[in-house]
């Protein structure tokens, strides 16, 4: 094992499962110290200890990424367990499907609160210790419906969306405290959430326009965040991968041109 993140901590957010307990667990295998963090306090407890018992070391914080006392009381119990914090993965988020026409401001707010809001405020308060301490990463998780117009997704497009235009903005302002900003656009991933909610006509729809023709892993995607968490990457800045199977590059497939 390379332990690529040896002597590193990291928070990452959204991590009790799916791409963030996958990141976590990755992120344990290359030496970091997690701090695991969900606003699902149980669930995160059982990955901190499943990183344990493999071996690392984890706690487990329950926070909810929308309120800021929540989170500065999240970046203290880290400090005090690890010290300084290098590596930030926002990753809490929630996903709808609804029409344009159909998409209440209920729905609106909580797209954006839980998505956009709730990155924004978690990179502030971490970002302040990082400047302090010399420097460190955030990674940030959007989707490819940020780069695209899904159908059904105008808020979850809109909130996802603009954690990729507020990514540049970070990289920009962050630079002089020696802190890069990255995201990651991920495309259908097989977690539970989407094994659980989409019907067999969607997955077959998946199928046929993602051009490797299958759903993403969530250990596919916390590779990603490791390389952009790791030194490795220490001169990108700004920029967004999307990590899905080329579903966001192809245009008109045929079988025979």
């Amino acid at each position: 094992m390379s332990e690529k993140l040896a002597g590193t901590t990291a928070i990452i957010t959204g991590a009790a499962g799916g791409i963030g307990a996958a990141t976590a667990k990755r992120f344990a295998r290359e030496g970091a110290a997690l701090v695991v963090a969900d606003k699902d306090g149980p669930g995160a407890e059982r990955i901190a200890r499943e990183i344990a018992a493999g071996g690392g070391r984890a706690i487990a914080v329950p926070a909810d990424v929308c309120d800021p006392a929540q989170l500065d009381a999240m970046l203290a119990e880290a400090k005090g367990a690890f010290g300084r914090i290098r590596v930030l993965v926002n990753n809490a988020g929630q996903g709808v499907q609804v029409h344009f026409l159909e998409t209440m401001m209920e729905i609106w707010r909580t797209m954006i609160d839980n998505n956009l809001t709730g990155t924004f405020l978690c990179s502030q308060v971490v970002a302040h210790h990082m400047a302090q301490e010399g420097g460190g990463r955030i990674v940030n998780i959007a989707s490819h419906s940020g780069l695209l117009g899904s159908s059904g997704r105008a808020a979850y497009a809109a909130a996802k969306g603009g954690i990729i235009a507020m990514t540049r903005v970070m990289a920009v302002d962050l630079a002089e405290h020696n802190i890069t900003v990255n995201c990651i656009a991920p495309g259908p991933i097989d977690v539970p959430r989407i094994r659980n909610t989409q019907t067999e006509e969607r997955q077959k729809a998946w199928h046929a326009a993602v051009p490797l023709g299958r759903y993403g892993e969530p250990d596919e995607i916390a590779g990603v965040a490791l390389f952009l968490a790791s030194d490795d990457a220490g001169y990108v800045n700004g920029q967004t991968l999307a990590v899905d199977g080329g579903f966001t590059a192809a245009g008109l497939r045929v079988k025979r041109i």
